[in-house]
């Protein structure tokens, strides 16, 4: 199975880009990783960039794909972000969100892990199969039937985070435990809240079904965040993994990033 990685990365009205991604590969996985600093925390560009560099440099020396090498991978990015905050009183509250995605190359399986409100989408046929759930204040609002779904990225208290890395005492990563099957034409998407925040899932996936390419489709979502955002709209990052060639094992990732 062949995988193409397209990618972004843009402060959108701020000074500061707090988010990162990076992605790192052998024969036979591949590890794709997005962080976004917490807004509110001073050094959540320092947070993000700690919590990618980390988790690659954990999969680098331990190139596993099970459930608990991803909770021990976020651990480890949790840990160094903690550790950083003891050695550095200026930026000791800064947190930061991140998502992991795990692909077995050969098997053609996935899993993820995630704390914060960094997402990860999956389509096939052009429609979300698989959406993450965000750990913040709105998403339990409309679990508990307080919010509509349709007011979750436009409620007051939207950016309240319920988890994060940089937490030493209440460290609980969402990590999927079961193994994803990869279909020819799944299209994963991992976004931060910056970019999801100005674009629906009904118009990810109608641009999905009028876009030529995953890479053009990146386009579109970019350009529809960019109408509705703002002046002061948030950084915003994605990364688009398509899935092609289920007789092919080859991996032909955009930008890796060595972690030594």
């Amino acid at each position: 199975m062949e995988f193409k990685i397209s990618v972004l990365s843009k402060p959108g009205g701020r000074t500061v880009n707090q988010d990162a991604y990076g992605v790192w590969s052998n024969s036979s996985a591949c590890f794709c990783v997005i962080s976004d600093g917490a807004g509110g925390h001073p050094g959540g560009e320092v947070a993000s960039k700690l919590a990618v560099k980390q988790v690659l440099s954990w999969f680098y020396q331990t190139p596993e794909l099970g459930a608990q090498a991803l909770a021990a991978a976020l651990k480890a990015a949790n840990d160094a972000i903690v550790d950083e905050q003891k050695r550095s009183p200026q930026i000791s509250d800064m947190r930061a969100t991140v998502l992991v995605l795990a692909v077995d190359t050969v098997q053609a399986v996935a899993r993820w892990g995630h704390i914060g409100d960094t997402r990860l989408y999956c389509f096939r046929h052009q429609r979300i199969v698989v959406q993450t759930r965000d750990h913040s204040v709105v998403q339990n609002m409309v679990e508990a039937g307080y919010l509509e779904p349709c007011n979750l990225r436009t409620a007051p208290s939207r950016n309240a985070l319920l988890a994060a890395l940089g937490d030493a005492d209440n460290f609980e990563p969402s990590i999927e435990a079961t193994a994803f099957s990869i279909r020819d034409g799944d299209i994963f998407l991992l976004c931060t809240d910056g970019f999801w925040e100005y674009i629906d899932e009904p118009a990810m996936e109608h641009l999905l079904a009028s876009a030529q390419s995953p890479e053009a489709w990146l386009q579109k979502l970019e350009s529809h965040v960019i109408m509705n955002g703002r002046a002061d709209q948030d950084n915003y990052s994605a990364l688009v993994i398509s899935c092609t060639g289920p007789d092919e094992h080859t991996l032909m990732p955009i930008a890796p990033l060595n972690p030594k």
